[in-house]
Protein backbone atom coordinates (compact mmCIF):
# COMPACT_ATOMS: atom_id res chain seq x y z
CA UNK A 1 0.00 0.00 0.00
CA UNK A 2 1.29 3.42 -0.87
CA UNK A 3 -1.53 5.93 -0.52
CA UNK A 4 -2.97 8.28 2.10
CA UNK A 5 -2.50 7.53 5.79
CA UNK A 6 -5.05 6.73 8.46
CA UNK A 7 -4.65 6.81 12.22
CA UNK A 8 -5.38 3.46 13.93
CA UNK A 9 -5.81 2.96 17.66
CA UNK A 10 -6.09 -0.54 19.15
CA UNK A 11 -7.80 -1.71 22.32
CA UNK A 12 -5.34 -2.67 25.10
CA UNK A 13 -6.12 -6.39 24.65
CA UNK A 14 -4.81 -6.19 21.07
CA UNK A 15 -1.50 -4.43 21.73
CA UNK A 16 0.45 -7.69 21.76
CA UNK A 17 -0.34 -8.22 18.08
CA UNK A 18 0.94 -4.80 16.99
CA UNK A 19 4.46 -4.14 18.34
CA UNK A 20 4.71 -0.96 16.27
CA UNK A 21 1.72 0.48 18.14
CA UNK A 22 3.23 0.11 21.61
CA UNK A 23 3.09 1.57 24.20
CA UNK A 24 0.13 3.82 23.35
CA UNK A 25 -1.76 1.34 21.14
CA UNK A 26 -1.79 3.81 18.23
CA UNK A 27 -0.08 3.72 14.87
CA UNK A 28 -0.46 5.03 11.35
CA UNK A 29 -1.24 2.91 8.33
CA UNK A 30 -1.07 3.62 4.63
CA UNK A 31 -4.15 2.88 2.53
CA UNK A 32 -4.49 2.17 -1.17
CA UNK A 33 -8.09 3.21 -1.71
CA UNK A 34 -9.12 -0.37 -2.49
CA UNK A 35 -8.34 -2.60 0.49
CA UNK A 36 -11.00 -3.00 3.17
CA UNK A 37 -10.51 -1.86 6.73
CA UNK A 38 -10.58 -5.50 7.84
CA UNK A 39 -7.66 -6.21 5.51
CA UNK A 40 -5.75 -3.18 6.80
CA UNK A 41 -6.22 -4.22 10.43
CA UNK A 42 -5.14 -7.77 9.66
CA UNK A 43 -2.09 -6.55 7.72
CA UNK A 44 -1.02 -4.72 10.89
CA UNK A 45 -0.90 -8.07 12.71
CA UNK A 46 -4.30 -8.53 14.39
CA UNK A 47 -6.27 -11.70 13.47
CA UNK A 48 -9.85 -10.72 12.70
CA UNK A 49 -11.00 -13.41 15.12
CA UNK A 50 -9.89 -10.98 17.88
CA UNK A 51 -11.53 -7.88 16.46
CA UNK A 52 -14.86 -6.56 17.70
CA UNK A 53 -16.37 -3.25 16.63
CA UNK A 54 -14.55 -0.97 14.19
CA UNK A 55 -15.13 2.75 14.61
CA UNK A 56 -14.20 5.36 12.01
CA UNK A 57 -14.28 8.91 13.36
CA UNK A 58 -16.54 7.63 16.14
CA UNK A 59 -18.99 5.83 13.82
CA UNK A 60 -19.21 2.03 13.68
CA UNK A 61 -18.47 0.61 10.24
CA UNK A 62 -18.36 -2.93 8.78
CA UNK A 63 -15.07 -4.68 8.09
CA UNK A 64 -15.71 -4.14 4.39
CA UNK A 65 -15.43 -0.37 4.78
CA UNK A 66 -12.75 1.07 2.48
CA UNK A 67 -10.80 3.69 4.45
CA UNK A 68 -9.70 7.01 3.00
CA UNK A 69 -6.86 9.25 4.04
CA UNK A 70 -7.18 11.14 7.29
CA UNK A 71 -9.69 8.83 8.95
CA UNK A 72 -9.25 7.96 12.61
CA UNK A 73 -9.95 4.27 13.32
CA UNK A 74 -10.60 2.64 16.68
CA UNK A 75 -10.24 -1.15 16.78
CA UNK A 76 -12.02 -2.79 19.69
CA UNK A 77 -11.60 -6.32 21.00
CA UNK A 78 -14.39 -8.90 20.75
CA UNK A 79 -17.10 -8.53 23.36
CA UNK A 80 -17.33 -11.10 26.13
CA UNK A 81 -19.13 -13.38 26.37
CA UNK A 82 -18.68 -13.88 22.65
CA UNK A 83 -21.70 -15.30 20.85
CA UNK A 84 -21.08 -17.65 17.93
CA UNK A 85 -24.27 -17.84 15.83
CA UNK A 86 -25.23 -20.58 13.42
CA UNK A 87 -24.32 -23.80 15.26
CA UNK A 88 -24.09 -25.35 18.73
CA UNK A 89 -20.99 -24.03 20.48
CA UNK A 90 -18.20 -26.56 20.07
CA UNK A 91 -14.46 -26.35 19.61
CA UNK A 92 -11.53 -27.61 17.57
CA UNK A 93 -8.03 -27.31 19.07
CA UNK A 94 -4.71 -27.44 17.29
CA UNK A 95 -1.98 -29.92 18.16
CA UNK A 96 -0.33 -27.65 20.75
CA UNK A 97 -3.37 -27.44 23.05
CA UNK A 98 -3.75 -31.04 24.20
CA UNK A 99 -4.02 -30.28 27.91
CA UNK A 100 -6.66 -27.63 27.28
CA UNK A 101 -8.60 -30.10 25.11
CA UNK A 102 -8.64 -32.71 27.88
CA UNK A 103 -9.81 -30.17 30.44
CA UNK A 104 -12.63 -28.90 28.24
CA UNK A 105 -13.75 -32.48 27.69
CA UNK A 106 -13.55 -33.10 31.43
CA UNK A 107 -16.07 -30.27 31.80
CA UNK A 108 -18.35 -31.81 29.18
CA UNK A 109 -17.57 -29.31 26.41
CA UNK A 110 -17.65 -30.75 22.87
CA UNK A 111 -13.98 -30.49 21.90
CA UNK A 112 -12.32 -32.02 18.83
CA UNK A 113 -8.54 -32.50 18.97
CA UNK A 114 -5.97 -34.56 17.09
CA UNK A 115 -2.62 -35.37 18.70
CA UNK A 116 -1.00 -35.38 15.25
CA UNK A 117 -0.51 -32.17 13.28
CA UNK A 118 -3.13 -32.11 10.52
CA UNK A 119 -1.69 -28.95 8.98
CA UNK A 120 -3.27 -25.52 8.76
CA UNK A 121 -5.40 -26.09 5.63
CA UNK A 122 -6.95 -29.28 7.04
CA UNK A 123 -7.68 -27.68 10.43
CA UNK A 124 -9.34 -24.67 8.85
CA UNK A 125 -11.38 -26.92 6.54
CA UNK A 126 -12.45 -29.09 9.49
CA UNK A 127 -13.53 -26.00 11.40
CA UNK A 128 -15.74 -25.03 8.46
CA UNK A 129 -17.08 -28.53 7.80
CA UNK A 130 -18.07 -29.18 11.42
CA UNK A 131 -18.77 -25.54 12.35
CA UNK A 132 -16.34 -25.59 15.26
CA UNK A 133 -14.53 -22.63 16.81
CA UNK A 134 -10.83 -23.20 16.19
CA UNK A 135 -8.65 -22.37 19.21
CA UNK A 136 -4.98 -21.76 18.51
CA UNK A 137 -1.91 -19.71 19.38
CA UNK A 138 -0.95 -19.68 15.69
CA UNK A 139 -1.86 -16.28 14.28
CA UNK A 140 -1.32 -17.42 10.71
CA UNK A 141 -3.78 -20.28 11.15
CA UNK A 142 -6.41 -17.88 12.47
CA UNK A 143 -6.05 -15.74 9.33
CA UNK A 144 -7.03 -18.51 6.92
CA UNK A 145 -10.04 -17.51 4.83
CA UNK A 146 -11.76 -20.91 4.96
CA UNK A 147 -11.91 -20.82 8.76
CA UNK A 148 -15.49 -20.85 10.09
CA UNK A 149 -14.73 -19.22 13.44
CA UNK A 150 -11.66 -18.98 15.64
CA UNK A 151 -10.06 -17.51 18.72
CA UNK A 152 -6.51 -16.82 19.80
CA UNK A 153 -5.42 -18.46 23.07
CA UNK A 154 -3.38 -15.79 24.82
CA UNK A 155 -1.83 -17.75 27.68
CA UNK A 156 0.68 -20.59 27.61
CA UNK A 157 -0.49 -22.03 30.97
CA UNK A 158 -3.31 -24.62 30.85
CA UNK A 159 -5.04 -23.19 33.96
CA UNK A 160 -5.15 -19.73 32.42
CA UNK A 161 -6.05 -21.08 28.97
CA UNK A 162 -9.10 -22.83 30.40
CA UNK A 163 -10.13 -19.70 32.29
CA UNK A 164 -9.75 -17.68 29.09
CA UNK A 165 -11.96 -19.93 27.00
CA UNK A 166 -14.66 -20.24 29.65
CA UNK A 167 -14.71 -16.47 30.20
CA UNK A 168 -14.78 -15.65 26.49
CA UNK A 169 -17.42 -18.12 25.30
CA UNK A 170 -19.27 -19.18 28.48
CA UNK A 171 -20.04 -22.70 27.22
CA UNK A 172 -22.49 -24.82 29.17
CA UNK A 173 -20.60 -27.21 31.44
CA UNK A 174 -21.60 -30.84 32.03
CA UNK A 175 -18.65 -32.33 33.94
CA UNK A 176 -17.87 -36.04 33.80
CA UNK A 177 -19.95 -36.65 30.66
CA UNK A 178 -17.25 -36.84 27.96
CA UNK A 179 -14.27 -39.05 27.30
CA UNK A 180 -11.09 -37.04 27.78
CA UNK A 181 -9.34 -39.28 25.25
CA UNK A 182 -11.71 -39.07 22.27
CA UNK A 183 -14.54 -36.64 23.15
CA UNK A 184 -17.19 -39.38 23.06
CA UNK A 185 -20.06 -39.43 25.54
CA UNK A 186 -19.79 -41.50 28.72
CA UNK A 187 -22.39 -43.89 30.10
CA UNK A 188 -22.59 -45.88 33.31
CA UNK A 189 -21.32 -49.44 33.11
CA UNK A 190 -20.57 -52.40 35.34
CA UNK A 191 -17.27 -53.70 36.58
CA UNK A 192 -17.81 -56.90 34.62
CA UNK A 193 -18.22 -55.03 31.32
CA UNK A 194 -14.85 -53.29 31.65
CA UNK A 195 -13.00 -56.05 33.51
CA UNK A 196 -10.48 -56.45 30.69
CA UNK A 197 -9.24 -52.88 31.33
CA UNK A 198 -8.81 -53.24 35.09
CA UNK A 199 -5.81 -54.32 37.09
CA UNK A 200 -6.20 -56.35 40.27
CA UNK A 201 -6.02 -53.41 42.65
CA UNK A 202 -8.61 -51.45 40.70
CA UNK A 203 -10.97 -54.41 40.59
CA UNK A 204 -10.78 -54.78 44.36
CA UNK A 205 -11.00 -51.08 45.24
CA UNK A 206 -13.65 -49.61 42.94
CA UNK A 207 -17.24 -50.44 42.08
CA UNK A 208 -18.52 -47.44 40.09
CA UNK A 209 -17.47 -47.19 36.45
CA UNK A 210 -18.30 -45.33 33.26
CA UNK A 211 -17.38 -46.18 29.70
CA UNK A 212 -17.02 -44.17 26.50
CA UNK A 213 -19.63 -45.05 23.90
CA UNK A 214 -17.17 -44.40 21.08
CA UNK A 215 -13.75 -45.75 22.07
CA UNK A 216 -14.77 -48.03 24.95
CA UNK A 217 -12.35 -46.54 27.46
CA UNK A 218 -13.29 -47.18 31.10
CA UNK A 219 -13.34 -44.51 33.83
CA UNK A 220 -13.40 -44.69 37.62
CA UNK A 221 -12.47 -42.47 40.57
CA UNK A 222 -8.79 -43.35 40.64
CA UNK A 223 -5.67 -41.84 42.15
CA UNK A 224 -5.93 -38.53 40.27
CA UNK A 225 -9.63 -37.99 40.91
CA UNK A 226 -9.15 -35.31 43.55
CA UNK A 227 -7.03 -33.23 41.17
CA UNK A 228 -9.73 -33.50 38.51
CA UNK A 229 -12.44 -32.58 41.03
CA UNK A 230 -10.47 -29.43 41.89
CA UNK A 231 -10.33 -28.42 38.21
CA UNK A 232 -14.06 -29.01 37.81
CA UNK A 233 -15.03 -27.20 41.02
CA UNK A 234 -12.90 -24.18 40.16
CA UNK A 235 -14.34 -23.98 36.65
CA UNK A 236 -17.92 -24.21 37.89
CA UNK A 237 -17.32 -21.55 40.52
CA UNK A 238 -15.58 -19.10 38.18
CA UNK A 239 -18.20 -19.55 35.46
CA UNK A 240 -21.03 -19.07 37.93
CA UNK A 241 -22.63 -22.40 37.06
CA UNK A 242 -24.22 -24.66 39.63
CA UNK A 243 -22.53 -27.81 40.80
Amino acid sequence: MNGPEIHVEFAPELHLFVPRARPTGATRAVTDGVSTLGHVVESLGVPLTEVGALLVDGREVPRGHVPTGGESVSVRAVERPQRVPGAPLRFLLDVHLGTLARRLRLLGVDTAYESTDLGDPALAALSAAEKRVLLSRDRGLLRRRELWAGAYVYSTRPDDQLREVLDRFRPGLRPWTRCTACNGLLEETTKEQVADQLKGGTQRSYDVFAQCRDCGRAYWKGAHHEQLVAIVERALTESGQER
